[in-house]
């Protein structure tokens, strides 16, 4: 399959090459409680790999579903990844995600730009009738991106994910292919002047 290169006004999200297997690794496992850790399922650990079977198991996955996780990138350096898992294949449920991995690069409208980015790819590149994401309800900045780019909450699983001392919701949120498409279609027309 051809390599990707979807190109933002602030990020391009891109095919993942070799010599970008040591920088995610580093971002990944290269510290012991990384702070992009904090938002993306803190209630699951984070199991410590090392670089050959890291590269190994991506390798592997890239192989089977090039697409599946792709690059994010600022003026040249990565700064996150987005990526999506088959829920079901066989009715094309997939789900996506994202993860800007230096702190530095939030609430700046990276995150929207390339998950916008990589949800018009997928639609675009796969049949799709739908296409979900979930997150937790402690990250509010997950929800609010799903948001913007269209997702409606689907589903709210009270109190399953306990983090801190504190239970949080499983929140479950998805795009329609039409609604996909109604909103690229609201984007191409032309503003309104104020008068």
């Amino acid at each position: 399959m051809p390599p990707i290169c979807l190109t933002g006004q602030r990020v391009k999200v891109r095919t993942l090459y070799e010599q970008d297997l040591y920088p995610l690794w580093s971002f990944m496992y290269g510290e012991a409680n990384p702070e992009w850790k904090k938002w993306d399922a803190p209630y699951y650990p984070l199991v410590h790999q090392d670089f050959h079977s890291f590269g190994r198991q991506l390798r592997q996955r890239l192989e089977r579903d090039p697409y599946s996780w792709l690059v994010i990138e600022r003026n040249g350096e990565i700064i996150g990844s987005v990526s999506y898992y088959w829920e079901h294949e066989a009715s094309l449920w997939l789900e996506v995600g994202i993860v800007i991995y230096r702190p530095e690069y939030w609430n700046g409208g990276y995150g929207t730009e390339a998950l916008r980015l990589y949800t018009d790819f997928l639609f675009q590149a796969l049949p799709l009738g739908r296409l979900g994401l979930t997150t937790w309800s402690g990250n509010e900045r997950m929800m609010k991106v799903a948001e913007k780019l269209g997702m409606r909450l689907e589903g709210r699983l009270r109190r399953c994910r306990y983090y801190n001392g504190r239970y949080y919701d499983s929140i479950r949120m998805g795009m329609l292919r039409e609604e996909w498409e109604q909103a690229r279609y609201e984007q191409r027309l032309p503003r309104k002047q104020k008068g």
